[in-house]
């Protein structure tokens, strides 16, 4: 295997992915997502909750390294969620010190609502691409993060 990629190539993949990550991290990319959806729920929160669908059962510790933000910051946040009764939290079957985060129903409620307001998005901005192209894209975008989290 070649362990050395052309250099051009690489810097134009680090340019791709920095100008993604830039344009995912927008607020009014979060804004658009929740008017979307039609819910009622802070754009700091949507994310946590999103991911306690996604990971859950989650503890804070684990949810904030994913997220790149400080313990202290989501369990705050996590406190409002848990509030709102879109999660639940329990010790954990393996730590007892630790609180694992689960998605209710009504959670659950607002996922979907997310993903299907995510998927409405897609189908705009993807219009031209023919599902081919998205399964590539896909099986591309798969490989690299599994690799990035070796």
């Amino acid at each position: 295997m070649n362990n050395t990629h052309d250099p051009d190539i690489l810097r134009g993949l680090h340019a791709a992915i920095i100008d993604l990550v830039d344009e995912i991290n927008r607020p009014r990319r979060d804004d658009r997502l929740i008017e979307e959806a039609g819910i009622p729920l802070d754009r700091a929160l949507f994310p946590l909750l999103a991911r306690v669908g996604r990971y859950g059962p989650v503890g804070v510790v684990e949810l904030a390294d994913r997220t790149g933000r400080d313990h202290t910051t989501i369990s705050r946040q996590m406190t409002k969620l848990e509030d709102l009764g879109l999660i639940e939290r329990h010790p954990s079957a393996a730590d007892r010190r630790v609180r694992e985060a689960t998605v209710t129903g009504k959670g659950q409620e607002m996922v979907d609502l997310l993903n299907a307001a995510r998927q409405r998005l897609a189908n705009r901005i993807l219009v031209d691409w023919t599902d081919a192209d998205l399964d590539q894209l896909r099986t591309l975008l798969r490989r690299f993060a599994d690799d990035l989290m070796r």
